[in-house]
């Protein structure tokens, strides 16, 4: 049978809500969100690579951090904004498989990247005399690929397992993208071995990043506390806080979507879940990692004031 047929296979991606006046409402939301994403982490790379001031270790981590969140962003909330006003709402299997491995890359590589940020925090702050010797140029290369390496296996591996399973029920896939979960419900192929990869793999990457995060910060706290000023104490203190809040919210959000038990079962909470991790978190990493950055803003500062000095210079040369 053609509907049996995986390669012919298309969903129907069901998202928010059927009322029309939400639909406009959450558009405009959403829209917004995506513009700011796009424009605040594509800005914080252009940033990072044209200022030789911020060709540190620290700063190479957030620029490929902030370049993952708005390829994160890409990969899913074009088509949703698109579906808000489509009145088919369909997608094929091969995009479905598309949108999860570029979803799944830049996720993963976010998990290794922001343990990458927690290790150099550490290094920088408990350690700071053998900063330039422990993080040396070549060690963040290294890291930063090894990174996107572990994104691209990991993605990888599950998109390949979904060509194992044929679909003959429901089509409609209760989700705003096109997401791994959903689509096993709808298997009628036993997705036993697919859940089996995402509890070993997923759940293996999720343990050796957040314990990497939990040791650094953990050092990081001991040593703050150990701090003789009291201003330098809760300047660090709330730099970490912050960092520390946003690593929490993604890192929470991924584990209650994909390693919690029952998680293919249960499908009730896949969507608040999904937004922190997909659009949330994406949207406030820019202004967590740079906002409360002195060398961020006074890099910005000082472009603004050249590019302030340079139009009143051309206004008084005409």
């Amino acid at each position: 049978m053609a509907e049996n047929n995986t390669l012919t296979v298309e969903f129907i991606l069901t998202g928010f809500t059927s009322y029309q006046e939400l639909k406009i409402l959450l558009f405009i939301l959403f829209f917004i969100i995506y513009l700011i994403t796009i424009i605040g982490n594509i800005g914080l790379v252009i940033l990072i690579s044209i200022e030789p001031r911020l060709h540190s270790p620290m700063y190479l981590f957030l620029g490929n951090l902030a370049f993952m969140d708005a390829f994160s962003s890409c990969a899913v909330t074009p088509k949703m904004l698109m579906n808000f006003f489509s009145k088919d709402r369909m997608i094929s299997l091969h995009e479905c498989m598309v949108q999860f491995y570029f979803l799944c890359f830049s996720e993963t590589s976010d998990c290794f990247l922001l343990a990458a940020m927690a290790y150099d925090r550490y290094v920088a702050i408990c350690n700071p005399l053998h900063y330039p010797m422990m993080m040396s140029r070549k060690l963040c290369i290294q890291m930063i690929t090894g990174s996107l390496v572990a994104g691209n296996l990991h993605s990888m591996i599950h998109v390949g397992f979904l060509f194992r399973l044929t679909f003959c029920q429901s089509h409609e896939i209760n989700h705003f993208f096109c997401d791994v979960l959903p689509l096993y419900r709808l298997s009628c192929t036993d997705p036993y071995i697919n859940e089996l990869m995402i509890f070993i793999f997923s759940g293996s990457i999720q343990v050796f990043t957040i314990g990497i995060v939990l040791v650094s910060y953990l050092y990081i706290l001991l040593t703050i506390l150990r701090m003789k000023s009291k201003e330098g104490r809760g300047k660090a203190f709330s730099t970490c806080a912050s960092h520390f809040i946003s690593v929490a919210i993604f890192y929470g959000s991924l584990l209650i979507m994909y390693i919690r038990p029952g998680a293919v079962d249960e499908g009730a909470i896949d969507i608040p879940v999904a937004i922190f991790y997909t659009i949330v978190i994406p949207f406030l990493n820019p202004f967590i990692y740079s906002l409360r950055n002195k060398e961020v803003i006074n890099v910005l500062k000082k472009i603004m004031k050249k590019k302030i000095s340079g139009e009143f210079g051309a206004k008084s040369v005409h």
